[in-house]
């Protein structure tokens, strides 16, 4: 005879798992995206594509998440709002998308660099690895550091010919938001320094 006790322990089981189960079909945000150790530890597997994509790249996991803040503060779907003419919606300013905000070009240009023809923008694994892919080819074209966070933002918004132009000299705007993603990344490098070890256990525990 079934007692009791086996009920109560298989229905709390099913209830976790179908708890479970929403979560991971939800879309995560960060309720703390100003600390990487919380955004990590709100979802592992983040963490596990932020060292995939350094150890791809070699671009350091604190300016990677340092640029994602910046471009979409972690919301998947983000893209430049509709601009109008009075009250005609002239479209968006830009085909920017995404955690990374990338343009439909460049993103076609890192599918076929990369061969990951079915990257998705608003995919995180598939946006930090751009982000790694790409301030890895500015290092072998321009020389700059993939540590230079400041550097790398600026021919990350310009790109690499406007880098080389130094477009980003009449943009004084634009310094300042390089300087908050250099802040951002000192300041993501020295928390992650206190957590680490513990989300490296928790992803080798999964």
């Amino acid at each position: 005879m079934i007692s009791k006790t086996f009920f109560k322990k298989m229905k709390f089981i099913c209830l976790s798992f179908f708890i479970f189960t929403l979560t991971s079909c939800a879309t995560y945000l960060p309720s703390n995206p100003d600390n990487i150790c919380a955004v990590f530890r709100g979802e592992p597997d983040w963490y596990e594509a932020a060292l995939d994509a350094q150890k791809e790249w070699g671009t350091p996991v604190y300016v990677m998440m340092a640029f994602m803040h910046q471009e979409s503060r972690f919301v998947h779907d983000a893209q430049p709002e509709f601009e109008w003419f009075l009250f005609i919606p002239l479209g968006r300013a830009s085909s920017a998308y995404g955690f990374a905000q990338v343009k439909d070009e460049t993103w076609e240009e890192y599918q076929d660099a990369t061969g990951n023809s079915g990257a998705d923008r608003d995919d995180f694994e598939d946006a930090i690895d751009f982000i790694g892919w790409y301030t890895d080819v500015t290092h072998k074209r321009l020389g700059l550091s993939k540590w230079d966070a400041y550097g790398q933002y600026l021919a990350y918004h310009e790109g690499r010919g406007g880098y080389q132009r130094q477009t980003y000299k009449g943009k004084p705007w634009l310094i300042k938001v390089a300087q908050k993603v250099k802040a951002r990344a000192s300041l993501y490098n020295s928390q992650l320094k206190g957590c680490k070890d513990e989300l490296d256990d928790a992803i080798s525990w999964f």
